[in-house]
């Protein structure tokens, strides 16, 4: 059981398997609830939006279709936009410490041989992000990871809706920009 696919697990899950479930919920268990915590930096609330995405998997396990992407793709969806529900109804801020909203979204790849490129990565993403003004990279990281429309954004900080969606686009602009740029190495 413990060397099942994904989406064999997630099947057996939806089906009544507890075993199953008690294997998919330790495989995806830290990831889930860095994805909640990650939006709503609050451990507590975390907790119980990771609880409702993996409830919400065995209930509609048997409508994930493998053709539309990955098991782990589809259940952080759901943990994603289950945060964001829940910020919107609670209407709280997301955290404003970047890098380890940064680091605790970004997945982590169960592949070591990949895994130095993916923290690569990250690091570039990170330092871009730095280079944006603070204005900028707050509307960014309220609408990426707080899943904010620039109205929502433009209520948030007090700005009028125009400056909302300029400084998203300026600072994906600059975001863009920095990452086009060479890697020294």
């Amino acid at each position: 059981m413990h060397d099942a696919a994904d989406d064999a697990l997630l099947a057996a899950m939806a089906a009544g398997d507890a075993d199953a479930a008690v294997v998919f919920v330790r495989r995806f268990q830290a990831r889930v609830f860095g994805v909640a915590n990650a939006v709503l930096g609050d451990r507590d609330r975390a907790d119980d939006v990771a609880q409702e995405a993996f409830v919400r998997a065995w209930r509609h396990g048997d409508s994930f279709d493998p053709r539309r992407g990955s098991v782990i793709s589809w259940l952080l969806a759901i943990t994603r936009n289950l945060a964001i529900d829940h910020l919107r109804a609670q209407r709280l801020r997301p955290v404003d410490h970047l890098e380890s909203v940064i680091v605790q979204v970004a997945a982590r790849d169960p592949d070591p041989a990949s895994a130095a490129a993916l923290d690569d990565e990250r690091r570039r993403v990170v330092g871009a992000l730095r280079e944006v003004p603070h204005e900028q990279r707050r509307a960014l990281l309220l609408a990426a990871l707080g899943g904010r429309t620039a109205q929502e954004i433009g209520v948030i900080e007090d700005i009028p809706l125009g400056t909302a969606k300029t400084r998203i686009r300026t600072g994906l602009r600059r975001v863009r920009e920095v990452l086009d740029q060479p890697v020294d190495r």
